[in-house]
Formats: structure tokens, sequence, C-alpha cells
């Protein structure tokens, strides 16, 4: 027991002497959690600007640009007289997108002849596009529908048959597990557990890492008795606390206050950051193990945990991929936790539909235990090199 305390009280004053820890463990997650938080606190952007060229100047073409600055994600920041304008606009950055409306669209369709009206979008910048095309786009065909219902209705056609004729199939839609479209549900669950992922890697490569740099690997493993088991596991146990503290405050802040879809409750998503946290001490360590350098291991976290976010399916599906990297996709410990978030926490099915993501994440957190007389060699014989 003695020895075990010594180890303990080691290893608090090493994190209690560097800030480093700190910064890492406490203060990067709570700043992440806040940032997100406030960026996308109102759930999903609105009043995006955009402009119009209105060469029509009829009571028709206002109709139309009254009704898009009405919808919810556009606001009309202002008209231009030509089209070079706008597209100066946009380059600048002041406007997404712009509408055109061309001289005599309106004669046209009050005689029944095809009119043409244009819209730009700068898809440089993907949601802010993504939305204002939306928009755009349902303007133009309200505006197309309008034309054609009122010569149908100077035709003397009723407006049951004319709404019969123009939408012969009305669409009911229904967005499941996040019905308000809130962009913070959709990224923050997948993005703050993988920085909360990088942050665990980089800190046991590091906490390692440094026993060689600074020439107390030797000192460290006397205090153990010659275990490298021993002495990782109460190295590694602070740590743990710490991180899975921050990543309750996490589940807490997302599920508890702001109330974030979550059908499997709470204890499910502890466990799910349990495994998590759990698998990023893994990882580190097995990068340590794999290169026993303290920059080639902390860089090949940094790798692994910047690709999680591309591999984990959350914005890109992984069967669109190329199946050589498909296979390469169960290699990353973020995609087992986000399989867990959509089967447990949206869909609300039960642990045994994720029993195959939970045993990697444990295979991630136990890997390194094959791995330990190489890891017992690099301290006590390989040499720090800057």
């Amino acid at each position: 027991m003695t020895k075990y305390l010594l180890l303990f009280k080691r290893e608090f004053l090493r994190i209690a002497d560097r800030p480093v820890y700190w910064f890492v463990m406490v203060i990067a997650p709570l700043g992440v959690y806040a940032f997100f938080v406030l960026l996308m606190r109102a759930g999903l952007p609105s009043e995006l600007p955009v402009g119009l060229v209105d060469l029509d100047q009829t009571a028709t073409s206002r109709s139309i640009a009254r009704n898009l600055d009405a919808f919810q994600r556009t606001h009309i920041v202002e008209n231009y007289a030509n089209v070079s304008e706008a597209r100066r606009a946009m380059q600048r950055g002041d406007i997404y997108a712009f509408f055109l409306i061309p001289h005599g669209a309106t004669h046209k369709a009050n005689r029944q002849q095809q009119a043409t009206v244009s819209f730009y979008v700068n898809y440089s910048y993907l949601i802010a596009a993504s939305l204002t095309y939306q928009d755009l786009r349902m303007m133009s065909e309200l505006a197309s529908g309008a034309a054609a219902r009122r010569v149908l209705y100077a035709k003397g056609v009723t407006e049951e048959q004319a709404m019969a004729y123009l939408q012969p199939i009305v669409m009911d839609t229904h967005p499941l597990n996040n019905p308000q479209l809130n962009y913070n549900v959709y990224l923050s669950n997948t993005i703050i557990p993988g920085m909360l992922l990088l942050f665990v890697s980089l800190l046991t490569a590091y906490s390692v890492g440094t026993e060689i740099k600074d020439g107390t690997a030797h000192e460290w493993m006397q205090l153990a008795r010659g275990s490298i088991k021993r002495a990782l596991w109460v190295k590694l146990v602070p740590q743990f606390i710490i991180f899975f503290l921050m990543g309750t405050i996490y589940v807490l802040l997302f599920y508890a206050v702001l109330h974030f879809p979550c059908q499997c409750g709470i204890p499910t998503m502890l466990g799910a950051m349990t495994l998590l946290v759990l698998a990023g001490q893994g990882l580190g360590l097995f990068f340590f193990a794999l290169l026993p350098s303290l920059r080639m291991s902390m860089s090949m976290c940094s790798l692994w945990g910047v690709l999680s976010f591309s591999m984990s399916g959350m914005s890109y599906p992984v069967m669109a991929m190329h199946p050589a990297i498909q296979g390469l996709a169960d290699f990353f410990p973020l995609r087992h936790y986000f399989l867990i978030y959509v089967n447990c926490a949206l869909d609300g099915f039960g642990w045994q539909y994720a029993t195959w993501n939970i045993l990697a994440l444990l295979l991630f957190a136990f890997a390194p235990l094959l791995f330990m007389p190489r890891l017992k060699y690099s301290v006590l014989h390989y040499r720090y090199v800057p």
C-alpha cells in the first residue's frame, strides 16, 4: 500500500506542478463546451444575408422579394442594379447568394410563356450556401406555381382543381431524432467527444514521454518496483478521473440542461463516455509503444484524432466511402462512440444493439497490455532525442 501511495503522491505532484495538465484536462474541454454552446445557441442559422437583382420592377417581382425576405433563414440586405454588382458583393463576402428576376419575367408569365429566374449561391460556405439554396429554390418554385395558378384561375378552374394540377402529390416531411434541425445537436454530439478523445490520447502519450524527456523514468520505475503495469495504472488513474468528470459535465450540460435528444437516458451516455476515455488512453499508450518518442507518438495521436472526425461517419457516410476506407473506419474509436450515440441516444435501442462497438472500445482500451514488455524496455532504455 505504501508503494501505491508514493506513486500516487508523485503523480499528483507532477500534475499540480505542470500547467499543461490543467490546460488539457480542464481548461481546454470547458473552453470547447462554451465555444460550441455559444456559437450555435440559436440552433439553426437565420437571417443569412442575400441580395436581389430585380430588373423587372413589377408588382409581382416586388411580391416575390417580400416573400423571400419573409423566410426565416434569408434576409435581403440590398437591391443591386445589375448582376455585376451582386457578383462583386458575393465575392467580397457581403452576401451568400443573390436572386435575379430578369426584365419581362412577369409579362412572359402572364402571356403563358416560359419566364426564367436565376439564383447564384456561393458554395465556399457549405452550411450557409445549403440553407440559402433551399430558400431560393423554394421561392422559385412558389413563383412558378403562383404564375400557373393565375392562368388557371383565368380559365375558370376552381382552387381545388388548380392545386390538384399544380401539386398532385403533397409531401409531409417528418425529420426524425432532430425535428428542429438544430445544427448544435448535429455537430456537438460528435465533435466535442472527438475533441475530448484527442485531449486524452495526447496527454497520455505526453505523460509517459516526459518521463523519458526529463530523465525521471528510472525513478518512476523504481517506485513501481519494476512493474510497468503498476506504474502506468497509477499514472493514468488520476487523468481518467479528471477526464471522466469533464465528460460528465458534457453529458449533463447537453442532455440534462440543453435537452438534446437522448432516448437511452443519461447513465447510458455516461457509460459510453467512460469507454471513450478508456479508449483514448489506450490509443495514446499504443502509439507510444509503437513509436517510443514524445514527438512522434503525439504526432500520431494528433493525426488519428483529426482523421476521426471524417472517419466517424458524422459528415460523410461511411457506407458511401471506398470499401478499403470503410474497413479502416473501424480502427477509429470515435466511429464506435458515434454508432453507440446513434443507436442508443437517437434511436433508443438497448446496449445489445451496440455490442460490437462496446467491445471495440474495450479492445482499444486494453490493447496496450500486449505491448507492456516493449513499453517497459522503451521507458528504461530509450534516450530522448529533441
